[in-house]
């Protein structure tokens, strides 16, 4: 007899090797913890969850845990918000720029100005003129 029969499929023993699907990368839970995922990796990974396979499934099958997944899954989504939010400059931009910054410039000037008025009004009351008749 053979001594792996007294074994029963799916028992989780010291002696006994996980079994795994053969699509499932073998190899047991210690095989992914130092692997690392390139972007187009974790990008395949992200569009098959969006596609709505189960996200259970697929962290037992790429062996990643599923919080990392996750993880993935909201930044792809975060950067893809801001990738649609940005738009290309154009000239109009440049005009936008240069006047913002005379703006800044004018902005400067009148307080500048208020601030010498106002140290010429404190040192001595309006005079009357006098009329040059």
């Amino acid at each position: 007899m053979d001594d792996n029969s007294d074994v029963k499929p799916g028992a989780t023993g010291a002696s006994a090797p996980p079994t795994r699907a053969p699509h499932a990368g073998g190899g047991g839970a210690e095989a992914g913890h130092g692997k690392r995922f390139s972007a187009k990796r974790k990008l395949a990974a992200v569009r098959r969850l969006l596609r709505g396979e189960s996200l259970e499934a697929l962290s037992r099958e790429l062996n990643v845990p599923a919080y990392r997944l996750s993880d993935w899954r909201d930044r792809v989504l975060i950067a893809a918000e801001s990738a649609l939010k940005d738009r290309e400059r154009d000239a109009r931009d440049e005009d936008i720029e240069r006047l913002k910054a005379k703006v800044g410039e004018i902005t400067m000037a009148n307080e500048l100005l208020y601030s010498k008025i106002d140290r010429l009004e404190a040192g001595r009351p309006l005079a009357g003129r006098r009329s040059r008749r």
